[in-house]
């Protein structure tokens, strides 16, 4: 068994079962590992997809703005734009305005990309929210904003 897989209900001490935190980082724990093992089969990461849709929204940004708007370390932002930009999903210039620093823009085999992850997350999202009825989905959506929007 994965060490890191959440133990059987029936093997699991009924207190840890009732602390909603604790089903809530178990809930999490399986989401992430269905998504980080689809991506990876397509040869992507959760932050490439970060940068590609926050790109596809908000238009060219600075790398300091991409960190903020994605919440990815500008450190680490510095190694996903290299190789977004490899890949030529992205491209790397200077500011017009401000020859220090660098704008991030989506090129079109970015906006294809991202297409393909877009279908290929919604997937995974309907197989990890199999369980759930249309309006359980719904509102589970309602209740993790709230939990989000509501942290201080």
């Amino acid at each position: 068994m994965d060490e890191h897989a959440p133990a059987p209900a029936d093997r699991t001490a009924a207190r840890l079962r009732r602390l909603r935190t604790r089903q809530l980082s178990m809930a999490a724990i399986l989401s992430d590992r269905r998504v980080n093992e689809e991506l990876n089969r397509v040869d992507a990461r959760k932050w490439h997809y970060a940068v590609l849709a926050t790109l596809e929204e908000f238009g060219p940004l600075s790398q300091a703005e991409l960190s903020s708007r994605t919440g990815i370390y500008r450190s680490d932002l510095v190694g996903v734009i290299n190789e977004l930009s490899e890949r030529g999903l992205t491209e790397r210039a200077p500011d017009p305005a401000d020859r220090r620093r660098n704008v991030i823009t989506l090129t079109e085999q970015g906006s294809r990309r991202l297409v393909k992850l877009d279908e290929l997350l919604a997937d995974v999202e309907d197989k990890v929210l199999a369980p759930l009825s249309h309006s359980e989905r719904e509102l589970l959506g309602i209740l993790l904003d709230t939990l989000v929007e509501r942290q201080d």
